[in-house]
């Protein structure tokens, strides 16, 4: 969005990313150029650097350790290296791209200044063995994985991006309508910033359905049926239709399960999670 723009659209009392929601209702799952921060500067994160900018978006790109160590990053993606509380301020959308484990570690005014309705993205996904230690709400199920991470940003999370290989989302997105063209299931509770980040994932080459609420994202998570597999709409939209939409104690017991046996075949083989 052009300057002119972002002031005639704030001087009518509304964000730039509320802009985009209303502008979708006329044009469904069509997006503006957009400021995008995402913290976060790993596969993921440099994976949908490289896609938004070369779609012509403006990104800025954080990590941990400081805008002077993503040299490379920067390099590899085009985006501009940043803090984490300018990445967050840039954004008409916001990617929250880092391991589970150090969500409460972000800055507890890492949103001063950002307006409310901007939509943030969650994409992370729980590996208690490799990585991030067991999480009692996790293990018991009382709240899905991005619930917890809502529950310490203390902001909406709209969940996507999570079940993709980095590199299939980088480089296998393709026009809609394009036979075999991998769907995203998208959850969240705000029905504007869901319906920005749909048209997000639409513009970024995949097929975004609906997911329902964040309630019901559990449905995404590791150890399900369709974390990871790339499955077309028409196949997804089946699928979580099947699963139905309050995860069962039994659900919830053999997702965990699968997990846990899909990260130890993963330690057997070496591989290590940061």
């Amino acid at each position: 969005m052009g300057q002119a723009a972002k002031q005639s659209v704030r001087a009518g009392g509304l964000s730039p990313g509320r802009f985009v929601a209303q502008r979708l209702t006329k044009h469904p799952l069509t997006l503006l150029l957009m400021n995008i921060g995402i913290i976060g500067a790993g596969h993921i994160g440099s994976a949908l650097a490289v896609r938004l900018v070369s779609l012509g978006h403006s990104v800025k790109i954080a990590n941990s350790r400081g805008p002077e160590t993503l040299g490379d990053v920067a390099q590899k993606t085009g985006a501009t290296p940043v803090t984490a509380k300018e990445a967050a301020r840039h954004g008409e959308i916001i990617v929250v791209t880092i391991p589970l484990k150090n969500i409460p570690d972000l800055p507890q005014d890492l949103f001063e200044g950002v307006l409310a309705d901007v939509p943030v993205i969650d994409t992370s996904n729980y590996y208690p063995l490799l990585r991030d230690g067991q999480i009692p709400e996790l293990e018991t199920g009382d709240l899905t994985e991005s619930e917890w991470v809502q529950q310490h940003l203390g902001r909406p999370v709209v969940k996507v991006f999570n079940n993709i290989y980095a590199d299939h989302l980088q480089n296998k997105g393709l026009p809609a309508g394009t036979p075999g063209r991998i769907s995203l299931p998208v959850a969240g509770d705000d029905a504007a910033a869901k319906q920005t980040v749909m048209a997000l994932v639409e513009e970024l080459g995949f097929d975004a359905v609906d997911d329902g609420s964040l309630h019901e994202s559990w449905r995404q998570q590791p150890g399900t049926p369709s974390y990871g597999t790339d499955m077309p709409a028409d196949k997804l939209r089946e699928h979580l239709a099947s699963l139905g939409t309050q995860r069962t104690p039994e659900q919830h017991a053999e997702y965990l399960a699968n997990q846990n046996a899909a990260e130890k075949q993963m330690e057997a083989q070496g591989i290590k999670l940061k």
